[in-house]
């Protein structure tokens, strides 16, 4: 396995993003997408982490599972919500005890329901500076392109992101659909003096509902030039095309303009990504 930070360093680097399967069906569906996806000798993959206790386990277990049973590279998401540092630490041990060498250092969401556990951290800063002491793991923090939806402005959010890059090794981006978001932010950090890989996430449109709704949830724009677009097509596979479509045209245009690589939310689908890599030519193994 490899760090993602020399990963990045040798060149650009093409991921994917997997949640833990909560059903056996769900478990068969991602099982199959990892080995469709694996073809495509992904850079490495992550894992995203709940804010309840049994969604925490199955990120484990889906971590190792990948690390032992595939040859593909998995990045564990860790939050700071309800945690102590003690838990944090043998989270850690267990992590470099199975040889995986990246962490992704959130802060996370609180449980819906309101049943949080108490925690030791506040911020996704003091998580990070429990996982560099360890001295383990190549590490990245989230960016918000289009401003984390509870920063109080646009400078703030700058700030505290760019706080947390001096110390993190890269960071990977919510999803956006236009492509001067990301560039502005880049810009923003390189005006505080912050010139680390900023990876950007992309989420093709597969279902026209449920983008929307994790958009607004995520505080990303929805454009209204990508909203008429969709308008035009009410067919499951044709939304798809128009998605996928998109997210090449987004693709092509980050990669052309130098972004240091590519980060898929697959919702643990493959279609939609594969198609985005045939569309960019992007190596896959023969």
């Amino acid at each position: 396995m490899a760090r993602i930070a020399d990963l990045i360093a040798a060149g650009r680097t093409f991921s994917f993003e997997f949640f833990p399967p909560k059903s056996d069906m769900a478990q068969l569906t991602l099982g199959r997408t990892i080995s469709e996806l694996e073809s495509l000798s992904p850079s490495f993959v992550s894992i995203t982490y709940g804010a309840g206790g049994s969604t925490r386990q199955r990120t484990q277990q889906l971590v190792q599972w990948i690390r032992q049973e595939t040859t593909i590279n998995p990045m564990a998401h860790l939050t700071c919500q309800g945690h102590r540092r003690s838990e944090i630490a043998e989270i850690l041990d267990t992590y470099a005890a199975a040889d995986v060498q990246n962490i992704l250092a959130l802060g996370g969401d609180a449980p819906a329901d309101g049943s949080a556990e108490p925690s030791d951290y506040t911020y996704a800063s003091d998580l990070l500076d429990d996982v560099l002491a360890s001295g383990r793991f190549s590490v990245g923090v989230a960016a918000h392109p289009e401003v984390h939806p509870r920063s109080p402005s646009r400078d703030s959010d700058r700030q505290f992101l760019a706080e947390k890059m001096r110390r993190a090794d890269f960071a990977i981006t919510q999803f956006f659909f236009e492509a001067e978001a990301y560039l502005r932010l880049v810009d923003e950090l390189a005006a505080l003096g912050v010139h680390k890989p900023v990876i950007p996430g992309i989420m093709p449109v597969t279902n026209k509902s449920q983008i929307e709704r994790m958009a607004q949830l995520s505080g990303a724009a929805f454009p209204t030039w990508l909203a008429e677009r969709l308008s035009t097509v009410d067919d499951p596979d044709d939304v798809r095309q128009v998605g996928v479509d998109v997210a090449t045209e987004l693709c092509a245009r980050l990669l052309e303009a130098g972004a240091p690589g590519l980060h898929f939310y697959t919702l643990n689908r493959s279609t939609a990504t594969r198609e985005i890599y045939a569309n960019l030519d992007l190596p896959v193994k023969g």
